[in-house]
């Protein structure tokens, strides 16, 4: 990504972040890039069309260490854990994404629906982790499907809880309670 591409890139995520999707401008990304207008349309035809680069090179820039952990030698839960903290610190890195994308994951408008498809491209390769505990007998038999959008939903109202509780938490925590609710769950085995 040249340099123009990336401080539109950051600009506009600080944009849909602040005003919303519909709040944002171009006058503003551009304002907020330090760039003429004219540059920023050069670049770029539409608010939709910015929108669509931040979502897939941010998508991209989660998914590619996502799927680096199935380099590791490690078993699907080790490789499970390892997601976890990839993804909660890309949250928390990056929590101005995180909000834009959750933000518009509803609705009907073409690009809600788009996003929700790479949201569920994301779901998979977390899926493809579950699927291999499953067939390694470390995981209990089901739904990989729902197990894996169980995974991510967690992961999201971690991200929440940190974001919430700024003050009061570390990432490092967040990811540790996280890792130990996901994998021994609510049920209290000594009662």
């Amino acid at each position: 990504m040249n340099k123009t591409k990336k401080s539109i890139f950051n600009s506009s995520i600080e944009v849909f972040s602040k005003s919303g999707y519909r709040g944002a401008t171009m006058d503003e990304i551009a304002t907020t890039a330090g760039l003429a207008k004219g540059t920023l349309y050069y670049n770029f035809n539409s608010k939709e069309e910015i929108f669509n680069f931040i979502v897939d090179n941010g998508l991209k820039l989660l998914n590619d260490e996502i799927v680096a952990v199935n380099e590791l030698n490690d078993d699907a839960i080790e490789k499970l854990k390892q997601v976890c903290k990839i993804q909660l610190t890309f949250m928390y890195e990056h929590n101005s994404f995180f909000r834009v994308v959750m933000s518009q994951l509803w609705g009907d408008e073409e690009r809600q629906v788009i996003l929700r498809e790479k949201v569920k491209g994301h779901i998979k390769e977390i899926e493809k982790y579950i699927q291999m505990g499953i067939e390694d007998g470390c995981i209990r038999k089901g739904d990989s499907e729902v197990m894996a959008y169980e995974f991510f939903g967690t992961l999201c109202s971690s991200a929440i809880y940190e974001l919430i509780n700024i003050e009061n938490v570390s990432l490092e925590d967040t990811i540790n309670k996280t890792l130990e609710f996901i994998f021994n769950g609510l049920i209290n085995k000594e009662a």
